[in-house]
């Protein structure tokens, strides 16, 4: 967690962290990037480590979760691999994903199980079409913080079907799990 919390906003700063925030919970352990004690530690630590950031109601934490089905990602990498100018984009742990999706998927369920709370909740964000993806995360954040001038003739509220709750995303998930005895997004 030290790593990051010099990333971490000041006074009137909007700080966006992509999937690195959470990555001692998802990729290292995936990929053997840390051992089961440095995972276990930072899954016990991290509600507590955000919690204090948030402790003098001046700083807002949003936890979006960006999900892209196993298809949508095997046509966005394919699409890397052949575009020169997207190339940049695909990493080594990209090309292994599609191997480990299960494994993966088994750990976005331990994170959303572990680290949704009522007061640091998950958005998931159904991420298969970019744009209304992007669209709704920008509805999540307008929604959460306060501003002057927000016309209140808006329509914030997020498309249920683009936007999910960590928790309802969990129970779907363990629904989907008992009934063919895997994870199925």
């Amino acid at each position: 967690m030290k790593r990051y919390i010099e990333q971490f906003p000041r006074a009137g700063e909007v700080i966006l962290f992509d999937r690195s925030w959470y990555n001692r919970a998802m990729v290292e352990p995936v990929m053997g990037f840390c051992s089961p004690a440095q995972y276990k530690q930072f899954m016990n630590r991290v509600l507590e480590y955000e919690r204090s950031f948030i402790a003098d109601g001046r700083t807002r934490l949003i936890k979006l979760y960006s999900s892209v089905s196993k298809e949508e990602q095997a046509r966005r990498f394919e699409r890397r691999r052949n575009d020169p100018l997207r190339q940049w984009k695909l990493s080594e742990v990209d090309l292994q994903a599609q191997e480990l999706w299960d494994e993966f998927t088994e750990k976005k369920y331990q994170l959303l199980k572990k680290t949704h709370t009522a007061d640091l909740p998950w958005y998931v964000i159904r991420s298969d079409d970019k744009r209304r993806a992007r669209l709704e995360t920008i509805k999540v954040i307008l929604k959460a913080v306060p501003y002057r001038g927000r016309s209140r003739s808006l329509d914030l509220v997020p498309d249920p079907r683009i936007v999910v709750p960590g928790d309802v995303e969990r129970k779907g998930m363990n629904r989907a799990r008992k009934k063919t005895g895997r994870f199925e997004e």
